[in-house]
């Protein structure tokens, strides 16, 4: 699961950052409204956590943007006041939820959970490449018609590659997209998953969907290869 925090209070946002960790989500920050709406619209997300107010843009101008990108991940409004018109603006605009200030992390995280198994619903239900299927909503995949057994990191590297297919993926941006933009490893990493994924979704259907684009990246046929 994959979180961004849109907060420019740096205690609140790293005490957040931590605990969202603890709990194995992927968790990325932005300090202000347009590198926020910039990420959001970039990344997809499993949930958004996003403050009412930031200086460059307001969470309210962060959440139309995204909106009108036809970004849907899920919104949990944070807010300093329990304002009405705050809470119905950002309701109106799209928010999922909303949470005042001061919070505790459990409610926080309950609200968060149930957003992101809630998910975005105007988000395609499948992703389909040639006889390659892959559905986010129930984490499933199948080649053929044959259930195939991914890891659930096998499973968002997958699902970034068919988010763009046919497109070539270089390892560092699937890194900022599936593991997350502070990850500090071997960025070799992509290509061991790579592999895994291979030896999954391609060579027991004789397939070469995923192709490896020298000095580039990674590219998966929209096909299915």
């Amino acid at each position: 699961m994959r979180a961004l925090i849109v907060e420019d209070e740096a205690s609140i946002a790293d005490a957040v950052r931590r605990g969202l960790l603890a709990e194995g989500f992927a968790v990325d920050v932005a300090v202000d409204g347009v590198d926020g709406l910039w990420k959001a619209t970039s990344v997809e997300y499993d949930v958004v956590l996003l403050d009412v107010m930031l200086p460059g843009l307001s969470g309210q101008e962060v959440l139309r943007g995204m909106r009108a990108e036809e970004v849907w991940s899920p919104v949990l409004m944070l807010t300093a006041r329990d304002d009405d018109k705050d809470i119905v603006d950002a309701l109106d605009l799209g928010a999922d939820d909303y949470l005042t200030k001061p919070f505790s992390f459990g409610v926080l995280l309950a609200r968060v959970r149930a957003l992101s198994r809630r998910g975005a619903s105007p988000r395609p239900l499948q992703l389909v490449a040639g006889d390659l299927v892959l559905d986010p909503r129930a984490r499933t995949c199948t080649r053929d018609r044959v259930q195939v057994e991914l890891t659930a990191r096998e499973f968002d590297l997958l699902h970034c590659l068919m988010r763009h297919c046919d497109e070539v993926l270089s390892k560092t941006e699937l890194v900022t997209q599936v593991w997350d933009e502070n990850f500090e490893g071997d960025l070799n990493i992509v290509e061991v998953y790579i592999g895994y994924l291979r030896r999954k979704i391609d060579v027991p259907f004789d397939r070469r969907a995923i192709t490896t684009v020298r000095g580039a990246g990674y590219r998966l046929s929209g096909t299915g290869g």
